[in-house]
């Protein structure tokens, strides 16, 4: 499956081009929020106001994609909390209301599909729709729903991604699990904390994707997600997965790791490191925080890596000189949920 084309919403200033000039933006707390762009030419005014946040930000990395790529079939999304805010509203306003009249809207918005239909009915597109909500999961149920297509041929372009908001209500339920950090840091200093806990961000990454290689950016060679792993099974699954796929440790020229500053799980990436030594270290959840669909954010940096564009000193965890041709995904989300994503220059 091969990348085309690419957009990102973040917490950096990712859809308008200025964190690739070096323009990190800095965060203190354990909340990273979007910087989001002008819709003006994407959502018209009079569906904006009406949109919640996962909805907005959903469709204004996706419709640009849309028109650039008119013959898209398909559009599959992956969200953990997509729609909760809009959820929340409206039971509310069932109380509230005392089970009488209610607005429509939230509770249009209130399911996690809400962005690929509104993305299908703003484009009039008729094609294959789906939403995976897999929590630390979704974005590589995702692409291995792409891939299938792809592969069996049903399809021969789609518009993959992920959307992520937060709110305070999934923000209050992952605090109480213990999910974020006691204390305040600095983005800056957040993977060298050595403390509990990690921040929270929120984003959208969307990929035009086809089976074609053609203008192609970089091929997703392949995708594998497993849960509660044992330690000594990483090594074994890290060769397994190269093995199946032909490719050598000493192939791959860069590692992408989702390191995001817990000091009780950060190890799962530095044992994988040590198997690697002469290679490039990215990290990026200290850059737009740690949610279940992180790592799409992931999968957009290293298509921006395979385009040779310029990459802030602050997502690099370890350089090389060796050239970047493979690259190695390794995520997993609050050490239950872990995956490999494979791609290299078509």
């Amino acid at each position: 499956m091969y990348i085309l084309s690419h957009t990102c919403i973040s917490p950096q200033t990712t859809y308008s081009g200025s964190f690739l000039d070096g323009k990190v933006i800095e965060y203190l707390g354990n909340k990273y929020y979007t910087i989001e762009p002008d819709y003006t030419d994407v959502i018209p005014r009079s569906l904006m106001r009406r949109m919640g946040k996962a909805t907005r930000i959903g469709i204004g990395a996706g419709m640009p994609l849309i028109k650039k790529h008119e013959n898209i079939d398909g559009i599959i999304l992956g969200t953990a909390t997509g729609g909760l805010r809009a959820c929340v509203i409206f039971l509310d306003q069932i109380l509230q209301y005392d089970e009488g009249t209610l607005t429509p809207t939230n509770f249009i918005q209130s399911t996690p599909n809400a962005v690929a239909g509104s993305l299908a009915l703003m484009s009039n597109n008729m094609g294959y729709n789906n939403t995976h909500t897999n929590l630390g999961l979704s974005f590589e149920a995702t692409l291995l729903d792409a891939i299938l297509l792809l592969e069996e041929n049903e399809v021969k372009e789609l518009l993959v991604g992920a959307v992520e908001e937060t709110s305070e209500y999934n923000y209050n339920i992952d605090e109480s699990a213990g999910f974020f950090k006691k204390t305040e840091v600095q983005s800056s200093q957040l993977l060298k904390s050595n403390t509990e806990g990690s921040v929270r961000g929120e984003g959208a990454a969307m990929f035009v994707v086809s089976n074609s290689k053609e203008n192609a950016l970089c091929e997703i060679v392949d995708v594998i997600q497993f849960s509660f792993p044992q330690k000594k099974n990483i090594e074994e699954r890290t060769l397994s997965f190269l093995e199946k796929n032909n490719t050598k440790l000493d192939e791959i020229d860069a590692l992408v790791l989702g390191f995001n500053g817990d000091s009780r799980y950060d190890f799962w990436y530095d044992n994988l490191a040590d198997h690697f030594k002469d290679t490039t270290i990215f990290s990026y959840k200290n850059l737009i925080g740690d949610f279940p669909t992180a790592n799409a954010f992931a999968v957009w940096l290293s298509c921006i890596v395979f385009e040779g564009k310029n990459i802030p000193e602050e997502a690099y965890y370890r350089k090389s000189v060796k050239e970047i041709k493979t690259i190695l995904i390794y995520n997993h989300y609050n050490n239950k949920q872990h995956s490999f994503v494979l791609l290299r220059l078509p």
